[in-house]
């Protein structure tokens, strides 16, 4: 990628970023930073996982004698060996081992905890399991409108947020509709409809690290968790809540994280590591090989999205019906949202004044969806962004400036019924018209297609201590998890700017569940936000109390020690998001223009440029901060291009990274990016989001690009040669 503009920062943070220094940089780059693969305990045994081959089915037996019998192997675990238990974030419905049946191709059987890695698969192997196969369902839409039901008695799962949601179909994980104005009213309204469907598939995450998790328990009863899940505190009360243990009984340990993209929010090998090391009475351990985290993560829903709107005469939306179907596989135990639909809120940059917005999640017996990279933006974008580009060019309207018509305003409504402070829409639309110069002409076969977004910046709470030593070293205890996105840096960076010392100098310790203040976990773009937020407070506690003995006329040194002379002090930054429902709320705009050309021979797409405008707060790490916006890209660039999760009869059939095309740096265009930063957000210094900041408008610019270079119009990613030649070739024939 190249370098494009430069980001800039406000004044008062010029001194801070200075020196890029990052805290985890050094223990990484050494090779000292410790994943969950690398901790081992003496006497440890190690997990195996049996899979089921088949994606619906009763169990009529399980035969694990001859497993049993063989040397170093300690123990063969089933469900009804386990009995009846759940794992999951909100919704317990994913069985630990299989219970009487398995619903997708992958689920887990049984477990082995054997000497050896070897030992356990060869047991897993002599393992004999009889099934009586169920017809599957496989189609979203079949699920909700059949009456053979996937689970027979949801009612008999813990749900973690009580009262659950009605869903109006027993194959439903999730349902909501919600409503703005009157739809009746708003299309009366409308010169013109428009109605057009969009389908995506399901996606990897496509992290580095594939998940693994080290469980013993010590001779009082405390289990100890190391593992690869973001989340330390969530996970403490879900092993409580399938265990039956006490939350005080089980210690989650701290470990880097190599890379998440939201999947990492869901454990599984954890409870059946317990229930084995409960078994043994040994450390157990288990690391997956990609494989097994492709066959049985969680990975984005496959949605099918229908969406119709009015126009008036002025150009402008009057109304949108839309329908959300999102296929949620077998099990929604990886949604940690209540109403159990991925993402959970609905953002668009655009006032539609009247709209209905019906969301359906459903069981199928396929993969279970969950949480990946901005859950909800990537399926919701690529519909609304492609439709409002059909909108403008079938009204003959430039699509730019039909966007800038109906950019949101601060006294307009979401479609969820959200406000936003100071909304940005047109200002970033404004930017990017300049950066790309709009007007300019482009030779035939090229086609230019933008995409407009909004994004908003996550909220919760979070706390962490600060200890301060005679020696005047500072140190920041959290438990906040570190997946890469550089939340233990920001918080030394926010202390170091209050305080007006090197950020060198504070040290950052991450804690077990046992010795750290509550963290709610990281992910939805929030970590800035709220550690960041709370080491503010912190960091302000630190600093009135400097204040008091002097500081910064005395010095630093002289005002810890007369601070700390009757011993170290320890202060407790907390922050819980103040915001009420029915507030406006924060959020980042930004907009993608991709130039490309395509070859009318062969349907193959070629980049040119891209230009990505974002509406960014204050930037307290600006690589960090590049680094989330290009990764970012990178991975729109596969959705929109690459990749897809293929099934057959409920089987994954691209089960390694040489079939599942994640796109590398080889294939990453020139890409310039602008930032804005007027608009001051929620977090530390005004700083908003950039985890989820620019994935979620690649794949509508670049459809929006193909249609404006050859004509060809894709409402089905990813975006492949094929079907852009399938497309030209349908035209030229005039088939559909």
């Amino acid at each position: 990628m190249s370098p494009g503009q430069a980001t800039t920062v406000r004044p008062a943070l010029e001194r801070l970023i200075a020196d890029e220094y990052r805290v985890d940089g050094r223990e990484k780059v050494a090779g000292e930073a410790r994943f969950s693969a690398d901790f081992a305990r003496e006497g440890m045994l190690w997990a195996a996982v049996l899979t089921a081959p088949v994606a619906h089915a009763r169990i009529v037996r399980i035969d694990a004698t001859g497993a049993r019998a063989i040397p170093g192997v300690h123990a063969v675990l089933t469900g009804a060996d386990i009995g009846e238990r759940h794992l999951g974030r909100v919704l317990f419905d994913w069985p630990v081992l299989a219970f009487e049946k398995v619903r997708f191709v992958g689920d887990h059987v049984a477990a082995v905890a054997a000497e050896t890695r070897e030992i356990a698969n060869a047991a897993l192997a002599s393992i004999v399991v009889e099934y009586d196969e169920l017809p599957p369902i496989f189609d979203p839409e079949e699920s909700i409108a059949g009456t053979v039901f996937i689970h027979e008695q949801p009612g008999r799962y813990v749900y973690n947020m009580p009262p659950r949601p009605l869903v109006p179909h027993r194959n439903m994980q999730g349902y909501d509709s919600t409503l703005q104005g009157d739809l009746e009213v708003g299309f009366a309204q409308a010169i013109r409809t428009f109605e057009h469907t969009f389908t995506t598939p399901r996606y990897l995450p496509g992290y580095i690290e594939p998940r693994a998790t080290l469980v013993w328990i010590e001779s009082n009863g405390i289990v100890h968790v190391v593992t690869t899940n973001k989340a330390p505190f969530a996970l403490r009360e879900q092993l409580a809540i399938t265990t039956g243990l006490a939350p005080e009984a089980i210690v989650v340990e701290p470990s880097y994280i190599g890379g998440d993209f939201g999947s990492k929010g869901l454990s599984i090998e954890e409870f059946q590591c317990y229930y084995l090391a409960r078994a043994t009475g040994r450390p157990v351990k288990h690391v997956r090989t990609y494989s097994d985290d492709m066959r049985a993560c969680v990975v984005r829903h496959a949605s099918k999205i229908t969406v119709r709107s009015g126009v008036d005469a002025a150009g402008t939306f009057v109304a949108l019906d839309a329908r959300l179907l999102y296929d949620g596989g077998a099990y929604a135990a990886g949604k940690p949202t209540p109403g159990l639909i991925p993402g959970g809120k609905m953002k668009t940059p655009y006032a539609f004044r009247h709209s209905r917005v019906e969301r359906i999640c459903a069981y199928t017996n396929t993969i279970p969806s969950g949480q990946v990279r901005d859950p909800a933006g990537v399926p919701l974008v690529f519909a609304i962004e492609s439709h409002v580009d059909m909108v403008a060019r079938e009204l003959g309207l430039n699509p730019l400036e039909f966007r800038r018509r109906n950019a949101i305003q601060a006294a307009d409504f979401d479609l969820d019924g959200t406000r936003y402070v100071e909304p940005q829409a047109a200002v970033v639309l404004d930017a990017l018209c300049a950066a790309v110069d709009w007007e300019r002409a482009l030779p035939a076969g090229r086609g230019r297609g933008i995409a407009l977004t909004s994004r908003h910046v996550g909220d919760g709470k979070a706390n962490l201590r600060l200890t301060i030593a005679r020696s005047g070293a500072v140190a920041v205890h959290t438990g906040a998890a570190e997946q890469g996105g550089g939340v233990l840096t920001v918080a030394a960076r926010i202390l170091a700017q209050v305080l007006d010392v090197d950020p060198q100098t504070i040290t950052v310790t991450r804690g077990d569940t046992s010795s750290v203040p509550y963290d709610t976990g990281t992910g939805a773009s929030r970590q800035t936000h709220i550690v960041g937020r709370a080491a503010l407070d912190a960091a302000q506690q630190l600093r009135a109390r400097l204040e008091v003995v002097g500081y910064p006329a005395v010095g630093w040194e002289a005002a810890i020690a007369a601070l700390t002379h009757a011993g170290a002090i320890e202060i407790v930054g907390r922050y819980d998001e103040p915001h009420q429902p029915g507030d406006p709320e924060s959020h980042n705009f930004c907009a993608y223009c991709v130039e490309l050309s395509v070859d009318l021979e062969t349907g193959q797409l070629t980049i040119h440029d891209v230009v990505f405008v974002a509406d960014c707060g204050t930037v307290i790490n600006p690589v960090a901060h590049r680094g989330q916006i290009d990764g970012g890209f990178a991975f729109g660039l596969g959705h929109a291009l690459t990749e897809e999760v293929c099934l057959d009869d409920g089987k994954i059939v691209n089960l390694s990274l040489a079939e599942y095309k994640l796109p590398t740096q080889k294939d990453m265009p020139p890409f310039r990016v602008l930032t804005l930063h007027d608009a001051r957000g929620p977090g530390p210094f005004g700083a908003k989001m950039a985890g989820e900041l620019s994935t979620s408008g690649v794949p509508a610019a670049i459809a929006n690009a193909v249609e404006a270079a050859c004509g060809a119009r894709l409402t089905t990613l990813p975006i492949t040669a094929e079907r852009i030649f399938t497309r030209l070739t349908n035209h030229r024939y005039g088939t559909a």
